[in-house]
């Protein structure tokens, strides 16, 4: 899903993020301390946390002991590998509901390591008590049941850590970013027998040129065509007035109902902005100009492809 990526866009999905200036929760480790500009001589990366809201889930809670982050070719190296650097860690498990963190920035942790290529991230997250009656610390609640606390199960999130796979690289010399893709309506697993399981594979690594704002708002949409396949198409997000866009990315489609679609969505400062899309075999699409209000979002609707002559 980081494949082609630019600047901030994010294709249909939620997404952890980090930010432009150094900070560290209470209780981290492993990150510097304090809030404050970035040294050029130093080569950090943040780690922090935000996702989109859910059609069947009220609260998604999580309990994070530790992040750390695996240089290419180490993928198999276990966590206590000295390899591996650390991101955060945790002395008391940092409980989190992620579906609360919508256009907003939650910061775990900032660590100076070594720049190169890396190709995972993994999330150490504490167990659930085990005694009868203990409430869990990873857990969801459903809409339609918001007092019952069910316990989410994280398969090896104790051991091994939840394994986020994606490629992303660290500069030196400056402060760097990741987000983390977190859907909860893909990344939690409901097995139909009460038991729901979050999964490492409902959650993606994109790397962003810049980081996204508190006053960031957010373009939403989908690529279509009820004609042909468009296999994948080149979304950007141009400022009214402009030809230079903010945001461009890749976006892929799958047959659904009669048609192939993509779903996208960017996000980008308050403004004015003109929705492109261009696929091979297809004519360009320009959108009307489309406001975007801080910490809201735009829906665009269907962006329907019209095949070339």
């Amino acid at each position: 899903m980081n494949s082609g990526l630019k600047d901030v866009l994010v294709l249909a999905g939620a997404f952890l993020m980090a930010g432009l200036v150094a900070m560290q929760l209470p209780g981290c480790g492993g990150g510097s301390s304090g809030v404050g500009v970035v040294s050029t001589d130093a080569t950090k990366l943040q780690v922090s946390l935000t996702d989109k809201q859910s059609d069947e889930f009220q609260n998604v809670f999580v309990a994070i002991k530790e992040i750390r982050v695996v240089p290419a070719g180490m993928e198999g190296a276990p966590d206590s590998h000295p390899g591996l650097p650390v991101i955060a860690t945790f002395a008391t498990p940092y409980v989190v509901d992620i579906l609360t963190l919508k256009f907003q920035q939650d910061i775990l942790g900032t660590a100076i390591l070594p720049p190169g290529n890396y190709n995972q991230v993994r999330l150490i997250l504490a167990p659930n008590p085990t005694a009868p009656g203990a409430e869990p610390l990873n857990y969801l609640t459903l809409k339609s049941d918001p007092a019952v606390k069910i316990p989410l199960k994280t398969p090896s999130g104790q051991q091994s850590g939840l394994k986020v796979l994606g490629k992303f690289t660290v500069k030196q010399g400056v402060l760097n970013a990741i987000l983390l893709d977190f859907d909860p309506n893909t990344a939690i697993v409901d097995r139909g027998n009460g038991d729901y399981i979050l999964k490492p594979t409902g959650i993606r690594i994109i790397q962003p040129t810049s980081p996204i704002y508190n006053d960031f708002g957010s373009l939403t949409g989908t690529v279509i065509s009820t004609f042909k396949d468009f296999s994948s198409a080149t979304v950007s997000v141009v400022p009214t007035g402009s030809s230079s866009p903010v945001a461009t990315g890749t976006v892929f489609s799958n047959f659904s109902s009669s048609r192939w679609e993509a779903p996208f969505s960017s996000f980008v400062p308050a403004g004015s902005y003109r929705v492109h899309v261009q696929a091979k075999g297809f004519q360009l699409y320009s959108s009307i100009p489309q406001t975007v209000i801080e910490k809201s979002e735009t829906p665009v609707g269907n962006l329907e492809l019209v095949p070339l002559p």
